[in-house]
């Protein structure tokens, strides 16, 4: 099928900016240990845009988040549109190419093997800034400028077109959140890539239309993590996950003094939410949303079990799951998740997924809730229940679970998720394993989770 990418054409012409600039000497990023500002960043820009290939799409794989934003406004620049697969790996590059004919891939990194038609950035050093004389660039609203990915945690991604109009609405909406939590002015650190789309909202469309100054890196470990919050100024935020938070909790380490933290990508344990505020001293905010959405809720975890949703943003449960109305999207849109409104219609509790609700022998259950009791079980680190494609003769799925527990087996997990659970929905089989599969934003692709027990059963 092929991609129409001049989507919305039937609005009425408009142009929204490329860049948010109140001064063009405003820091827009730091980079080795070096401030860039906004008439900087544009130079950069236009000189990448000027070499960029006559293509309709093609896939940004850049790895410092500085060269990503480059890229990322050099192609939208040039008419032509980021594709963000949901991985880096090279058959979900090979995947997004083939579904995109005529693209191309582009990055910082002189890559070995190189996707086909790889096209390399030229050295972002230093250029004159030569912007004021032509003006501060604008695209049309209605440009795809961006397909994102789903990360293939419930089946295969799925492509999801996104506009211009759509990501300055959309940042409009996280832009007011974090302001009302930390104020005007704010720099962000992101342990998650640019190219997932939280990474996206967070580390990307905040520093372009937001005034906002982000770190280039995508610091890893908790060392990392505290050298890049000590490059930027205060006020200071860390935008990360679930997975990379435990990490930097139970490290022990000291991190520079922050305003807030932001969450997504996983539901956030409210002890992990609870223990991180107590560590770092800063309030820990999650957000709710989904790459098909970007996001339209937030809460603090700790004080919060209700969503709040963002202004102009409306939801209405369905059998099947809940249709989402919100300024960034052009037609409402069907998520799987099931909710429960309050009487004013402005805040939401989360019920679940259509596709993680379990029943067996008339008795319900949801695979959220079967993690989550596993991963209270003292000793286990990290783990998931799902449920398995194969159904009995019945067409019931069997349960499987997969647990990081170095100092467990498999039948003491067994044994004590016994206590906490109904014996029909109890896991089997339940791996013991070194380490869960998860992508680079903390998700486990359900392929993934397959794969492992695929290759435990050839071993066994």
């Amino acid at each position: 099928m092929a991609i129409v990418y001049d989507t919305f054409q039937r609005e009425a012409p408009q142009r929204l900016a490329l860049l948010h600039a109140d001064t063009p000497t405003r820091v827009l990023a730091w980079r080795d240990g070096q401030s860039v500002s906004a008439a900087q960043f544009l130079a950069h820009v236009r000189q990448a845009a000027a070499t960029l290939p006559g293509a309709g799409a093609a896939v940004n794989l850049c790895e410092d988040r500085y060269a990503f934003l480059v890229a990322f406004c050099a192609i939208a620049l040039r008419g032509q549109t980021n594709l963000l697969p949901s991985s880096r790996a090279p058959q979900a590059v090979d995947e997004v190419m083939a579904a995109h004919p005529g693209c191309y891939a582009l990055g910082e990194l002189a890559l070995d093997p190189a996707p086909t038609g790889y096209h390399r950035l030229p050295a972002l050093t230093a250029l004159p800034c030569d912007d004021e004389a032509e003006g501060w660039p604008q695209i049309p609203a209605g440009q795809v400028v961006a397909i994102g990915y789903t990360s293939g945690s419930t089946g295969t991604p799925s492509a999801n077109l996104k506009t211009w109009r759509s990501f300055h609405a959309s940042n409009a909406g996280n832009l007011a959140m974090l302001r009302a939590v930390v104020g005007e002015r704010f720099s962000v650190v992101a342990t998650v890539p640019p190219q997932h789309m939280y990474g996206m909202e967070m580390s990307v469309l905040l520093p372009l239309l937001g005034g906002v100054g982000v770190h280039a890196g995508r610091p890893f470990f908790p060392a990392d993590v505290a050298a890049a919050l000590a490059d930027l100024p205060a006020p200071r935020v860390l935008v990360t996950t679930p997975v990379h938070l435990r990490a930097l909790v139970e490290s022990g380490i000291v991190l520079p003094p922050l305003a807030a933290m932001v969450s997504a990508t996983a539901p956030m344990p409210p002890e992990l939410a609870q223990a991180a505020e107590e560590r770092f001293g800063a309030p820990l905010q999650e957000v709710f949303g989904s790459t098909e959405t970007c996001v339209f809720a937030s809460r603090r975890t700790t004080q919060e079990d209700d969503w709040s949703l963002y202004p102009d943003v409306q939801l209405h449960p369905q059998p099947d799951g809940t249709q989402v109305e919100a300024p960034q999207l052009d037609a409402p849109r069907l998520l799987a998740d099931i909710v429960s409104l309050s009487a004013d219609g402005r805040r939401f509790r989360l019920r679940g997924r259509q596709a993680d609700m379990l029943e067996i022998a008339g008795k319900r259950a949801s695979l959220g809730d079967l993690t989550r009791r596993l991963l209270a079980i003292p000793g286990v680190r990290d783990g998931v229940v799902f449920q398995l494609d194969d159904g009995d003769a019945l067409g019931v799925h069997r349960i499987a679970a997969l647990a990081v527990a170095p100092e467990l087996d498999e039948h003491a997990i067994l044994d004590t998720l016994r206590r906490a659970i109904d014996p029909v929905f109890l896991p089997r089989p339940l791996l013991r394993v070194a380490a869960l599969p998860r992508n680079e934003t903390g998700k486990l692709p359900r392929a993934a989770l397959l794969e492992v027990l695929a290759r435990h059963h050839s071993h066994s």
